[in-house]
């Protein structure tokens, strides 16, 4: 089946949600995504959205924090850009629904997470992911030129590469027309056909272990991408966060950092607060601070988990405060306003991604890009917390008006694209094999590619992931292609960026840590690692958009 839309967005979360509302007042909008339409990232995000409303705030303040949680490889242009659009994206999403909380009904109630020096998160409770996607779903429902069609895995985007001119491959440029993609109702893989398609596939959490991600977070976009030419970016800097609920039954449930910025203290199992032997600002230091602080604490003591401690705090404000997170504490028989709440460390947001411009444009013409799946240089080596939802919304904008520009000043012929050739076998048997590596990748990367590396580390699960790489793709081409398939193809993509970019930079910064390189090196690592046709670089990020966007 062959469907046709201006715009292309894959992907349901803000990123992609917002973008969707912008482009439909210009042409028609197909939003696919591949399990219910609220499943994303942006759904799971509890803290809020960093944005300047504070007359004690300034947007230079909350650019120069952001510029020292990137440990000195944020573009600033990047930055400065969304801290500034910040109020003003804000307001759209109140003009869009969503309900944020105000402290005396004309303030609103901002609060204050790691690495911020002022009050500046806008929140609704504990649920402002939540809220925003609901917001932002019952919008898109009510209009008429956006459709949005559930339980769609992409497989592959639409390039040259599927296009044979003269027996040969067309690769002088690379152009996208949209997607193949696999219909999980009817096993079919349909075309999907536009002049403009955008990313937004969220986060790769699932490439490790233990994750406060979604199980759909599997690095599709990226490693889509990726195969089809396109430059990607800092794919060593995976944000752990310090604090996901230890628990059998939780699920790596995600304890919002605004815990600790109410107040919260860690502890570990003896009752002592640590995080000040580690940082000045204890636990309102960078989130890399914190996460390794936390993972050495472990190691030391040989305990499972430490201690998130909000006793001291009043109850009823707390329970008022963090209402969604005391509520699936009660679940588990864990009052938090009587017992400290058992936490560690796990994988968050990857602060890479797809190379994209101030635009969203990625390496390939007609592609874009936003949100956690791209790389636009706003968080540099360390993500600032509540900025991700920040960057998403404004890289939507300025996403949607260039592509309006291009569909305008290009005459796009979409070519004639043959449908899906799925002739093949399915070997039952084999799959019940293959399907294994999905684990062995998670163990891997949490064991050799996590909070703290090393050279032998990473060099070992590189061979391990070549391998594991090998056979599946040796699979994926004999067989018929099922969401697991495709899921388990991107995850070990994704890993095997990570590790070489991992592998590639010979400096501790940031989310990186490697024992081989203890310390932060700016006389040679000053720079972004850039992945483009299979070759390692290190370039300033306002150049590494220059070259490969001229490149793409």
């Amino acid at each position: 089946m062959k469907n046709k839309s201006d715009y292309l967005v894959i992907g349901s979360g803000a990123a992609g949600l917002s973008f969707a509302l912008r482009a439909a007042e210009k042409g028609t909008v197909t939003v696919i995504t591949k399990k219910m339409r609220a499943d994303s990232n942006t759904n799971y995000a509890q803290g809020g959205i960093a944005s300047v409303f504070d007359p004690e705030d300034s947007f230079e303040a909350h650019i120069e924090d952001t510029l020292t949680g990137g440990v000195g490889l944020c573009f600033e242009d990047a930055v400065a850009m969304i801290v500034k659009e910040g109020p003003a994206r804000i307001k759209d999403l109140e003009n869009w629904g969503v309900s944020f909380t105000y402290k005396d009904g004309t303030n609103l109630d901002l609060g204050r997470e790691g690495g911020h020096t002022r009050n500046r998160i806008v929140h609704a409770m504990d649920k402002t992911g939540k809220v925003v996607e609901q917001a932002l779903l019952n919008t898109v429902k009510n209009h008429p030129s956006i459709r949005v069609l559930e339980h769609y895995s992409a497989v592959e985007l639409i390039t040259e590469h599927h296009l044979m001119i003269g027996g040969k491959t067309r690769e002088d440029s690379i152009h996208c027309w949209g997607i193949y993609a696999l219909n999980g109702i009817t096993g079919k893989v349909d075309l999907f056909l536009a002049r403009v398609t955008l990313l937004a596939t969220g986060g790769c959490g699932e490439v490790y272990l233990h994750t406060s991600n979604p199980s759909i977070a599997t690095g599709d976009g990226v490693a889509m991408a990726y195969r089809a030419g396109a430059a990607v970016a800092n794919m060593e800097f995976m944000q752990f966060h310090p604090t996901t609920l230890y628990h059998p039954g939780g699920d790596s449930f995600l304890i919002s950092e605004a815990v600790r910025g109410h107040g919260g203290i860690l502890r570990n199992k003896k009752g002592r607060a640590f995080m000040k032997d580690y940082d000045s600002r204890a636990g309102l230091a960078p989130r890399d601070v914190v996460a390794r602080a936390i993972d050495a604490e472990i190691k030391k003591s040989g305990d499972s988990c430490v201690y998130l401690d909000v006793t001291h705090l009043d109850s009823s404000d707390v329970r008022t405060r963090f209402p969604q997170i005391n509520e699936k504490l009660l679940t588990l028989n864990i009052d938090m306003t009587r017992e400290p709440i058992p936490v560690v460390p796990a994988a968050h947001y990857m602060c890479g991604g797809v190379l994209t411009d101030l635009k969203g444009r990625t390496t390939i013409k007609g592609l874009y890009a936003t949100g956690e799946v791209a790389c636009t240089g706003v968080h540099g080596a360390n993500r600032l917390a509540s900025n991700s939802l920040l960057e998403a919304l404004v890289f939507s904008e300025k996403a949607h008006l260039s592509a309006g520009d291009y569909i305008d000043s290009h005459t796009i012929e979409i070519p004639d694209i043959p449908d899906w050739d799925d002739r093949g076998t399915f070997d039952q048997e084999e799959w019940v094999l293959i399907s294994h590596d999905r684990k062995e990748i998670q163990r891997l990367m949490w064991d050799y590619v996590g909070i703290v590396r090393s050279d032998e580390r990473l060099q070992r699960n590189l061979q391990r992931m070549e391998l594991i790489a090998q056979q599946i793709e040796a699979y994926y081409k004999k067989t018929t292609v099922t969401p697991e398939l495709l899921e388990l193809r991107n995850l070990s993509c994704v890993a095997s960026l990570i590790t070489r970019s991992a592998l590639f930079r010979k400096e501790s910064r940031g989310l990186h840590y490697t024992t081989d390189y203890p310390k932060r090196d700016d006389s040679h690592w000053l720079g972004s690692t850039v992945i483009y046709r299979n070759r390692v670089t290190l370039q300033e990020f306002s150049v590494a958009i220059t070259e490969t966007l001229a490149s793409g």
